[in-house]
């Protein structure tokens, strides 16, 4: 599932950012006594350029959204089903940047190491095939792992990720097209999620032990999901955060808000 790709608006804030805050410390220590001087000479009002204005104007707001996009939460809009029933079409999310390390902007170096994915987290990652799109599933396998996947069921270390079957989803608007699609509670031993499974469909049984350094995920709903049982494994370096909250849904083709979504925890 791609979400946003955020490695040219990063760019642009960390350019913006440091470009008004070169002007600012240019002003405030050499520019601005300079303009003084020759206002007294001229006897004139000591006003500042238009341009020396804006900078200094913009420079704390440009901080401020860089420092909190990059190293406390980001946002991102879900486009498409690939998580459904934990993630619909429209959600807007926040997704915790500080759970997986604080890392650089644009550079996406770790600086500070503040903790390592869980099994079951929801993840928001670089695509391995692409970097410029961000992705987002479920963390299935940890390195070092051995993945089954057979049957309709995730094996973890040759141990089934057992699931209950409660029902059958029913969304609306642009959810509505998964309407009728059976409805799991998977037990990933650490936590139970919401899957999605058409059992008719043909899934190619497949087993993987994951490398150092990288991760297995899978999207919930699992019949209609491109992850890493197609395109391999995520590597650590990848990683953005761990999403934990819908803060809005704008159903695109409903054109209405599902206020139900609002607040809603992301398990």
């Amino acid at each position: 599932m791609p979400l946003n790709i955020h490695v040219d608006l990063e760019f642009i804030l960390l350019a913006g950012t440091l470009v008004t805050g070169f002007v600012w410390l240019l002003d405030r220590y050499l520019l601005r006594s300079r303009r003084a001087a020759k206002a007294e000479d001229r006897d004139t009002g000591d006003r500042d350029p238009w341009y020396i204005e804006l900078c200094i104007s913009f420079f704390p707001i440009l901080l401020i959204v860089l420092v909190l996009r990059s190293f406390v939460a980001e946002p991102f809009r879900i486009p498409s089903g690939s998580m459904m029933p934990t993630l619909l079409h429209g959600d807007f999310i926040l997704v915790n940047k500080f759970s997986y390390g604080v890392r650089l902007p644009v550079l996406h170096a770790k600086v500070l190491d503040t903790g390592a994915p869980q099994r079951g987290d929801v993840a928001v990652f670089r695509f391995p095939r692409n970097p410029a799109q961000d992705y987002i599933k479920r963390i299935i396998g940890l390195p070092g792992d051995l993945i089954e996947y057979r049957d309709k069921t995730v094996f973890v270390n040759n141990r089934p990720m057992l699931q209950e079957r409660t029902g059958v989803y029913e969304g609306l608007g642009a959810n509505s097209v998964m309407n009728g699609i059976p409805m799991y509670r998977e037990d990933l031993q650490v936590l139970s999620h919401d899957v999605l499974i058409r059992s008719p469909k043909y899934n190619a049984p497949m087993a993987e032990y994951v490398p150092d350094g990288h991760y297995f995920v899978m999207g919930d709903n699992r019949d209609h999901s491109s992850d890493s049982r197609s395109w391999g494994f995520v590597p650590e370096k990848n990683l953005v955060g761990r999403a934990f909250l819908v803060w809005m849904n704008w159903d695109y083709a409903g054109k209405q808000f599902n206020f139900e979504r609002i607040g809603k925890k992301i398990i």
